[in-house]
């Protein structure tokens, strides 16, 4: 075999290596390095090559075909060992990632952070500096590609760390450095000019030109530490650790082999500090290898492992392990602690904390590894440990974390034959594992007749394939039904180890994603229970994880409100919101975002919250043309916020529409609306009507009644009417109440209108029914148009939605009223008009109340619901004056339940029942009654 070899001058760290500050000659003390680069003669044909140390340049004969580096070979020659390797409590591991080595100044910064370190002995690993692998990588991406712009990306590789070292060295380091890294770079120029020629490299070649990144930070820092006066010396990790190849992409250590290698590197240089180079490593024959991708981690733990360190440090760029990805939740905390396992889940399920493997080494010897923010000293980090014994295992510390991994797909392999037959699940997984295809969970049902896994979308069409092939016959013959494909997934994992034998823990999880309208795909949850693992689509996803985070209190719940009618109602709404808002927050957890305002012409969009003190302002000075379904598109489109709600403060039938469509999105309604609840049963137009002028659009559509509480019923979206009859009376769950502890509902009697009540309140003495129902007006109790209310059409609707809550199945059509306005004034063309002509009546209404005081009596404007005859009306009533509903004053509102439990004496609710402060107070509970519902505290 012809082959090339090149005898590389020791690196001058090498060559004279300091044992207590004394300079020792590098003769049998040190270690020799021979780099073999050689050729196979079917490769080579003969052809000789010869690499120059000084120039670099490829010299020889070429042949018609390609030739193929084969392996790069590591020959060290060692010593006897003379220095024994202190072990224990005095050594601490510092990893320092590429960001961290991302430019002189933070390599300064750094060496800082070591000296501050008061351990006896310190080991520093560290990362090529931020970007520098890649780069690395794409050099020999681009010689192999036999781009020969490689030769443009190396430069820039030299450029770098020579602007970087000028920078942080000077003197004799900076020389030695830089005579290091031209002698480095050269080399890597005649490899890569190789490998150009043979547009192949192997996976050595590839290993041993990334690994120069490491090799450069390393002695960087190393010099950067002894400006200081502290004894320090830099490691090439290839001399020492040994791994060997265990997988596709993955390595084991070899830990004896590695330990006596150590041994045998400190009795030659035993300082205090040693900076040593993560990801790079060697095979058991002195190849070249990595630890491949997040290697670096990986080297502090073996290193600390082999050390028996007190603790690993890996310093970044965040304070520490989130308990969620923050950028998607912003609430999500940092944790003081992690246990191994945790750790381990969350790795394994996307977080970014540490590759999976880290934790091995140390988990062994219950050495913790603690996560810093370089950039942030003060922040103490997350420490991953053994699980501390004292620990609160109260239900929200169960779960610790929660993770996800998106661009999933699940296969579904399914069929009757399944069933009973050993070896069908080896098969299915034998013919993934043939396409090389990473399957990240499994969930197989205990009657067998189905098995789902889910793999990367990448890979899915491969193993589809691969599955139909293998099982053609049993599909053929039946044995299986399907084999299917669900793209578009994501993996939500949970994860803490205080949830193993804890109950209720997936309760509270499910409960949570169905609350927040998320629909489970495939479950999984190995027994020892430390993750329960849900595939869900991706477009859910973030929605989920912010759910599922807030209801184990790991942040506030957050509630996105748009709010609809920003007029009387809802102005004085988001007056209260604006109030207590912070109160809400600290007392509650409760976390109200307005996301949008609209009115009937304009409205406000915002993507985190609209600022309540200024809301009036921003809605004229931001506003935009007021559109329904894009104000409802936004809230439901964003999935920063799980749970959303939509607040209709108006009265408007078009409006009251939609709420069938939002609640089958997932939306929460809440309103005062009564349009909605008193519309018809089982028609889908919507023929409101009245003697007056009652607004509808001919082509508007109400969702029919029964359709929308049973889409309220079957699912966990609420809807929510408290409003709807007398304001912020208790009146709908007052009667709920009653209904669900199996009592009877036998008669609903009350003055529902609060204008009403106001009227015949105010209609005695001398004074004339003109003139109460003119101050009425002028007091704003009234609708603009008085005859809205002097109709009973409102107090109609609210009988309605009564007798509905009773069970009685009536349409507004089925309830006769008793209209307050006279016939001839029912054709006025406006409401001055009718105010102008409604003192004609005056003596009839004098009459009236005449006759009524003559019997001890007086005048009230009632609804009924007689539950059981089955019917409802709407009409004045006489009442003796010892009656309760004769004692009333103002606007106050009054209703009696005469149940079976209640037959003797009505239960009786009395209070305001009219005006925007209760209104919109009750509009209020029913929100704060939504978000107890959704894990706020009650």
């Amino acid at each position: 075999m012809r082959g090339l070899a090149v005898t590389s001058p020791l690196p001058p760290a090498s060559a004279a290596r300091r044992r207590n500050g004394t300079s020792i000659p590098s003769s049998r003390k040190s270690v020799s390095q021979c780099w073999k680069y050689g050729f196979s003669q079917d490769q080579l044909l003969g052809g000789s090559l010869r690499i120059g140390q000084s120039h670099g340049s490829l010299q020889g004969h070429r042949s018609a075909n390609l030739f193929r580096p084969a392996a790069v070979a590591i020959s060290v020659e060692q010593d006897e060992v003379n220095t024994y390797l202190p072990k224990g409590d005095m050594w601490s591991v510092h990893k320092f990632g590429g960001t961290c080595m991302g430019t002189p100044q933070r390599i300064q910064s750094v060496a800082d952070i070591v000296l501050g370190d008061s351990s006896e002995r310190k080991l520093i690993i560290v990362s090529a500096m931020s970007k520098v692998t890649d780069m690395m990588y794409n050099l020999v991406h681009k010689a192999q590609s036999r781009d020969d712009l490689y030769t443009i990306a190396l430069e820039e590789v030299y450029e770098k760390h020579m602007a970087a070292a000028k920078d942080l060295l000077d003197g004799e380091d900076l020389a030695r450095f830089l005579a290091q890294l031209h002698s480095d770079v050269s080399n890597l120029r005649a490899m890569l000019r190789a490998i150009f020629i043979a547009g192949h490299a192997t996976e050595s070649f590839s290993d041993f030109v990334v690994g120069h990144g490491e090799l450069w930070s390393a002695q960087m820092l190393s010099y950067a530490i002894k400006k200081s006066g502290a004894p320090c010396s830099w490691m090439d990790t290839r001399e020492v650790l040994v791994v060997k190849p265990s997988g596709s992409n993955q390595v084991d250590p070899d830990y004896v082999e590695s330990e006596k290698r150590l041994q045998k590197w400190f009795s030659r240089q035993p300082d205090e500090i040693i900076v040593a180079t993560g990801f790079i490593a060697s095979t058991a024959e002195n190849i070249p290898t990595t630890l491949k991708r997040d290697g670096s981690d990986f080297s502090a733990a073996i290193i600390g492992s082999l050390v028996r360190a007190r603790q690993v440090t890996i310093w970044t760029d965040v304070d520490g392990v989130f308990s969620a990805d923050p950028r998607k939740v912003c609430e999500a905390v940092i944790l003081s602690t992690l246990s191994y396992q945790e750790a381990w889940e969350m790795s394994y399920f996307g977080a970014n904390v540490l590759h999976p493997r880290t934790i091995i080494p140390v988990m062994k010897d219950n050495i913790p590894i603690v996560i810093r923010n370089m950039f942030n000293i003060s922040a103490p980090g997350t420490m991953i440990c053994k699980q501390p014994a004292n620990e609160n295992a109260d239900l929200d510390a169960c779960v610790k974390a929660f993770a996800t991994i998106d661009n999933l797909a699940l296969v579904n392999v399914e069929g009757t034959g399944m069933a009973g037959v050993p070896g069908t699940s080896s098969a299915i997984f034998s013919a993934v594992k043939d396409v090389g295809a990473n399957v990240i969970m499994i969930s197989q049902a205990s009657s067998e007749h189905s098995v789902c896994f889910a793999v990367p979308e990448k890979e899915v069409a491969a193993v589809s394939s691969a599955l139909h092939l293998k099982f053609r016959e049993a599909l053929a013959a039946g044995r299986l039904s399907k084999i299917e494909v669900i793209n578009g997934c994501s993996i939500l994992a949970a994860v803490g180890l205080r949830m193993a034998s804890t109950p209720g823990v997936s309760a509270i999880l499910f409960d949570a994603l169905a609350k927040a309208n998320i629909n489970v795909r495939a479950i999984a949850q190995g027994c020892s229970e430390y993750n329960i693992t849900v595939v869900l689509k991706q477009e859910d996803c973030v929605r989920a994880l912010r759910a599922a985070h807030s209801r184990f209190f790991l942040s506030k719940t957050t509630l996105a409100v748009g709010i609809i009618g920003p007029g009387l109602i809802g102005g004085t709404l988001l007056n209260q919101l604006r109030d207590q808002a912070a109160v809400l927050k600290e007392n509650l957890n409760v976390d109200l975002r307005v996301m949008g305002i609209t009115g009937s012409s304009i409205m406000l969009l915002s993507d985190t919250g609209i600022d309540l003190t200024q809301w009036n302002e921003l809605l004229q000075k931001e506003a935009e043309p007021a559109d329904l379904a894009t104000f409802a598109r936004h809230l439901s489109d964003n999935h920063l916020f799980p749970n959303k709600v939509l607040v209709d403060c108006t009265a408007d039938t078009n409006v009251a529409s939609h709420y069938y469509d939002w609640l089958k999105k997932g939306i929460h309604v809440i309103t005062p609306n009564k349009k909605a609840n008193s519309g018809p049963l089982d028609r889908v137009l919507a023929p409101f009507s009245s003697s007056h002028n009652d607004t509808l659009l001919s082509c508007v559509f109400v969702k029919k009644y029964l359709k929308l509480r049973t889409l309220q019923r079957a699912s966990y979206t609420h809807y929510f009417y408290e409003a709807t009859v007398g304001a912020g009376l208790p009146i709908i769950s007052t009667l709920r109440g009653l209904l669900e502890t199996g009592d009877k509902i036998l008669r609903i009697e009350g003055i529902f209108s609060g204008t009403l009540s106001y009227i015949f309140n105010s209609f005695e003495g001398t004074r004339t029914f003109s003139d109460v129902v003119a101050e009425a007006k002028e007091a704003g109790y009234t609708e603009p148009d008085p005859r809205d209310d002097l109709s009973g059409t409102d107090v109609a609707r609210k009988v309605i939605i009564l007798a509905r809550e009773s069970g009685l199945k009536l349409e507004l059509s089925d309830i006769p009223v008793k209209s307050l306005v006279p016939e001839a004034l029912a054709t006025c063309s406006s409401a001055d008009e009718f105010m102008q002509r409604l003192p004609s009546f005056d003596q009839d209404w004098a009459k009236q109340r005449s006759d009524a005081e003559a019997a001890g009596e007086v005048l009230r404007y009632v609804g009924v619901v007689d539950a059981v005859n089955k019917k409802g009306q709407v009409e004045l009533r006489r009442y003796k004056r010892d009656h309760p509903f004769a004692q009333l004053s103002g606007s106050d509102n009054i209703i009696a339940f005469t149940t079976s439990r209640y037959k003797e004496q009505p239960l009786i609710v009395r209070g305001p029942g009219a005006g925007a402060e209760v209104t919109a107070g009750g509009v209020f509970c029913d929100i704060l009654r939504l978000a107890s519902y959704l894990g706020a505290p009650s």
